[in-house]
């Protein structure tokens, strides 16, 4: 028998601050078993140095996404980065077997790339080819207000099948850290794609029983101090 053809996610990252969505969409792709291939704008790239310190490099992909994910380099070998200019790059092409895209965060400037058909660089490519191939795209827009010309980029982009995720963290699920916010926004974009997780607690129509639960582990926690 052949051996199974990888089917990776591609998550694009754009400009928009919010990198540490990336990052927990990311970790749980890879936990969950996922292929990822990962396009990293330039934008982006002064996004992660600002927000975490750490440089994205293309000749240091490894290293420094290893460093951004709080990861050992040896749990990447099935993430493949394409630099944000190369218009050759696999998934640039429909035929390629990618699953879908995952635009996390998503500036309004990529909305409008990807709305339009633009395809300014790879990660807009990709994005319009997953749409003309009918594939499962995502994109978590990350902005405050919202003008006009972006609600209607957003409108088009659902109505040729994105699903539109804004950033937006829910605290019914017991969120009370940053880092349980950002994972709750994670979790919502790897549900619309259906990649199981354990990011954040489901709501079971019990009021209070996310708080309940946290307690109650934080409890067990300390007993066990």
């Amino acid at each position: 028998m052949g051996t199974a053809k990888r089917q990776p996610w591609v998550v694009g990252v754009s400009g928009a601050s919010g990198t540490p969505y990336a990052a927990s969409v990311i970790r749980a792709l890879l936990a969950a078993g996922e292929a990822v291939d990962l396009i990293v704008s330039r934008a982006a790239r002064l996004t992660i140095l600002d927000e975490t310190g750490i440089s994205f490099r293309d000749a240091h992909w490894r290293t420094d996404l290893a460093a951004w994910l709080g990861a050992d380099e040896a749990a990447l070998d099935d993430v493949r980065h394409w630099p944000a200019g190369d218009f050759a790059a696999g998934p640039s092409s429909g035929s390629y077997p990618a699953k879908g895209m995952l635009v996390v965060p998503a500036t309004t400037g990529a909305v409008a790339g990807i709305a339009l058909g633009l395809s300014k660089d790879l990660l807009q490519r990709v994005a319009s080819v997953t749409l003309k191939e009918r594939r499962p795209l995502v994109v978590c827009v990350r902005e405050t207000p919202l003008n006009g010309v972006t609600l209607k980029h957003l409108v088009e982009l659902d109505a040729q099948g994105a699903v539109v995720l804004p950033a937006s963290p829910g605290f019914y699920a017991g969120g009370s850290t940053v880092r349980e916010l950002v994972d709750f926004v994670a979790g919502r974009v790897l549900d619309a794609v259906r990649v199981p997780h354990s990011l954040y607690l489901r709501w079971e129509g019990e009021l209070g029983a996310a708080a309940r639960k946290t307690g109650d582990t934080e409890a067990a926690q300390a007993e066990g101090e």
